[in-house]
């Protein structure tokens, strides 16, 4: 698109989210394994990480958030061990990235019973 004669690019976003139902409970409570499920989504989908960040929550019976923040935007998962349950939060932005990969590598990781993963398109035109 020309405006005042400068080409505007495209931006390119892709963002792929979802719940996991029925994980092993020591899976979602083991912080050093998802800082690693994360870390390797994030090379899968071809992204460039920035920083991996990471906390337990809610004592013994809590769960874990782990957030890798990449060049590209972004990689979360949260976990709830009490309910089994966690979510997952990948976006991109570019077309060499592939959040599906990643997601794909999270839910295999974390082994659930049932997911429901949604995929946006957050383009800009």
């Amino acid at each position: 698109m020309l405006q005042s004669g400068i080409v505007q690019k495209q931006i390119v976003g892709k963002h792929v989210f979802g719940n996991l139902y029925g994980c092993p409970e020591k899976l979602l409570k083991d912080q050093k394994f998802l800082r690693q499920v994360i870390l390797d989504a994030v090379k899968l989908s071809g992204m460039t990480l920035v920083s991996l960040r990471s906390w337990k929550f809610g004592g013994e019976k809590g769960g874990v958030s782990v957030i890798a923040l990449v060049k590209e935007s972004h990689v979360a998962v949260h976990t709830w061990q009490q309910y089994r349950y966690a979510t997952v939060d990948i976006y991109t932005c570019g077309e060499e990235s592939d959040p599906n990969k990643g997601f794909d590598h999270v839910v295999q990781s974390l082994r659930p019973e049932k997911v429901v993963k949604h995929v946006a398109d957050r383009s800009s035109g």
